[in-house]
């Protein structure tokens, strides 16, 4: 396909992805996981840069899970390494072409070395007004929902109020959703051939179209993403409701 033809393509608002296959595409070439994920890394890197010259709005990627701390230490602990190493190869580029980088999830748990750099992305891009890169980090869909009520609830306790149960609607519940001002995704991809949300954005993706990939993480590029695009236009939303005739 040409760059025109390209262009010609409407992007959805909204792309999340589940980044899966690191491990797989290193096991496959002999290598340790740790060579999967930096190789991962280098994907990563090509679809923010393409993300941000088509036109996408947001592009929220699961970086690591909560279950992720069931890995081995040196696993975990080389994937913090390589997100460090990749805010800052990639830091200035992202901050040049007007990417704002908001980690959601507990990600301020994470290793000092990775909260510290990225809290040095936040606060070098927070002015940034082009694509919202999220970067799901410590992330669970379930823990999102429960510490959402529990804002609510120390909301109400601050403010000496009872929480009834007919406060309680979908606009309070999202309005304290780690990204709230974010649209939901229109467009979540899966990598690696597995077909399950595995704990991501569970209250967002009520609506999102799902498109799954056999592609491994590492391998899987612009072609690969706009292949995707593609079959999601091809799709028709109807939000639950019918076709008017």
């Amino acid at each position: 396909m040409s760059s025109n033809e390209e262009k010609n393509i409407p992007m959805p608002e909204h792309i999340a992805i589940i980044m899966d296959g690191n491990g797989r595409w290193a096991t496959k070439r002999g290598l340790p996981r740790t060579a999967g994920h930096s190789a991962g890394m280098n994907a990563l890197e090509n679809i923010v840069r393409f993300c941000s010259d088509s036109g996408v709005k947001y592009l929220t990627v699961y970086a690591f899970s909560t279950e992720n701390w069931k890995r081995s230490k040196a696993e975990v602990n080389g994937i913090f390494k390589i997100m460090v190493l990749y805010i800052k190869k990639e830091i200035d580029e992202l901050d040049r072409k007007n990417v704002r980088m908001c980690p959601v999830g507990a990600w301020n748990d994470i290793p000092g070395a990775a909260a510290k750099s990225m809290q040095y992305a936040v606060d070098r891009t927070k002015d940034n007004d082009g694509l919202v890169f999220n970067i799901a980090l410590n992330y669970g869909g379930r823990r999102e929902i429960a510490d959402a009520f529990r804002k609510i609830a120390e909301e109400y306790r601050a403010a000496g109020k009872e929480l009834r149960p007919e406060d309680i609607d979908e606009d309070l519940i999202s309005k304290h959703m780690y990204a709230p001002d974010d649209p939901d995704p229109d467009l979540i991809i899966r990598t690696g051939g597995e077909k399950r949300i595995s704990n991501f954005l569970l209250w967002q993706c009520a609506y999102s179209e799902f498109v799954y990939s056999d592609v491994l993480w590492p391998d899987f590029g612009p072609e690969q993403l706009m292949d995707c695009v593609k079959e999601f236009n091809g799709r028709h939303r109807r939000f639950g409701g019918l076709d008017k005739k």
